[in-house]
């Protein structure tokens, strides 16, 4: 069965490298991870001056590689699941056997090559101790991939069967941001204290061994010493720990194929009556009310926008206070803007083949491409708007107000421009959604990831002018000039989004078919 089951997860991924963005996803995506492994397996084994010091680097770069496992499919709203179980439900298979093929067929592939390549820098550190050091790193590194592959496993599907109950599409989603918010602190953490890391022998140094990511360098670290015995405990530790995991997992994976979804008729909008009543009974009105309805109960639109809705509003407030009231703070809102921008740029590969609704319904187009573009304003609006009227205030940085307030409105028409206009233009099919609001294998990767760099550098393009009347400003000391950037980005902002809803509007009455054909799911 496990053989069975990477065949078809190779030849799934050899199948979809004939499609161009793909392949190019597919390239450099690989690129990127085998650089960034290299120099990871560099810096273990060349960065230190002592054993030590090499095994605390190592601790702390496998934190941070455990980290990107865990974080990665939060922050981007989308997990690898090339092979979904709900496609082997039939099959006389008990939970354990699939959760075992599973997790064989989850090594294949780009990603766990590049972590090996990136472990297999404690290899190289233990190779200059000694052969038998070697040997062990050779094994705590097999056994950390395996650990970060199954961690990584588990939390994506306890939330997936978290979000299955209405309650639980509350507390996942919640649950979900607090994980995508606790990388970037600790991430901040290693990289402030990476230059500490060789010469520490303090709490850091022990508290970097004493987690699970650390446990294979503090074999080595052992074995350096002569206490294989100790040395053998750590690994055991890290595969025992290993094996609850995919226990874990194989339990998770019976309650997805078990458990059915909330019915639809607890999925109530107590909220209604008034969007019925505060929405113009037009059909632009009716799109929007659809959206924000559909905002707020499709678990795959809530995983991927509420999380970064609130990492964009709180790690603002963490960068300022580390950083002793830095002026960070001015640009929350448009932060953001920025990560609710980068969560919602396929809104049709979201829908699918329902789009052909609007294709067949005379002037659906505009009535439809605008209605998404309100909707999404008002879902993100409020919270950018309160995080850039409130925190300058509140932390004491009234000064920054002028870049607060004259940036945001660009950042946020560009925004809603780039939201509507790359869902018509850069649209992409996504998996049915089963049981794992998280699973995105339709998610074009670094494509995507390309995308949404295009669309940040157009913000800053764009608030380019206003940001030159601020900085003259602020260079006169001249809090009147400053003030001028206001109108000015409103003006930006406004343009921004029309030429976006317009452009986009015009993709789809000219394009709807190509569309249709982009989104529907493979």
């Amino acid at each position: 069965m496990v053989g069975v089951l990477i065949r078809m997860r190779l030849r799934i991924i050899g199948r979809s490298l004939h499609e161009s963005r793909s392949a190019l996803n597919f390239v450099l995506g690989s690129v990127f991870g085998l650089a960034v492994a290299l120099f990871t397996a560099v810096l273990i084994a060349k960065g230190h001056e002592s054993v030590h010091g090499g095994v605390t680097i190592a601790a702390a770069l496998f934190g941070a590689w455990t980290l990107g496992w865990i974080c990665g499919p939060v922050v981007t709203g989308t997990s690898d699941e090339t092979l979904q179980p709900e496609q082997f439900r039939l099959l006389p298979l008990t939970t354990r056997e699939l959760a075992y093929g599973l997790g064989a067929a989850a090594f294949v592939g780009p990603a766990p090559i590049v972590n090996l390549i990136a472990f297999a820098g404690l290899v190289l550190l233990g190779a200059q101790i000694g052969w038998a050091a070697a040997g062990i790193a050779a094994l705590g590194a097999a056994l950390q991939l395996v650990f970060v592959v199954l961690l990584a496993r588990v939390v994506v599907a306890w939330l997936g069967a978290a979000m299955r109950s209405r309650r639980g599409k509350d507390l996942g989603v919640l649950f979900a941001a607090l994980i995508g918010l606790a990388y970037y602190p600790l991430n901040l953490l290693i990289t402030t204290a990476g230059p500490k890391l060789d010469g520490d022998r303090g709490g850091l140094s022990i508290l970097l061994r004493s987690v699970p990511s650390g446990w294979a360098p503090y074999a080595v670290e052992a074995a350096s010493r002569g206490d294989y015995l100790l040395a053998l405990l750590a690994l055991l530790g890290l595969a025992l720990l290993s094996l609850v995991l995919w226990q874990s997992w194989a339990v998770l994976l019976e309650r997805r194929l078990t458990t059915p979804p909330a019915p639809e008729a607890q999925m109530v909008d107590t909220g209604g009556g008034l969007l019925d009543r505060f929405l113009p009974t037009t059909p632009v009105g009716a799109v929007v009310a659809k959206e924000l309805r559909t905002w707020w109960r499709d678990g795959r639109r809530r995983a991927a926008l509420i999380p970064l809705l609130i990492i964009g509003f709180v790690l603002p407030i963490f960068l300022s206070v580390r950083n002793g009231g830095s002026g960070t703070i001015a640009f929350s809102g448009a932060f953001v803007v920025w990560l609710a921008t980068m969560s919602s740029t396929n809104l049709y590969g979201f829908d699918g083949t329902a789009v052909w609704q609007t294709l067949v319904t005379p002037g659906g187009a505009r009535a439809d491409v605008r209605g998404r573009a309100y909707a999404w304003a008002l879902l993100v609006g409020p919270v950018s708007v309160i995080s850039t009227l409130v925190l300058p205030g509140a932390l004491g940085l009234a000064h920054l107000y002028p870049w607060a307030l004259s940036t945001l409105p660009v950042l946020f028409g560009v925004g809603v421009g780039a939201v509507v206009y790359l869902s018509t233009h850069a649209a992409f099919a996504l998996p049915p959604q089963r049981g794992n609001p998280f699973a995105g294998t339709g998610n074009p990767g670094c494509m995507k990831m390309l995308m949404q760099l295009a669309v940040g550098v157009v913000q800053v393009l764009a608030a380019a002018p206003a940001l030159a009347i601020l900085g003259i400003g602020a260079y006169l000391h001249n809090s009147l000039v400053q003030w001028a950037a206001l109108p000015v980005g409103v003006l930006l902002g406004v343009l921004a989004a029309l030429l976006g809803i317009r452009w986009a509007t015009t993709r789809l009455e000219e394009r709807g078919p190509e569309l249709l054909a982009e989104v529907k799911p493979r």
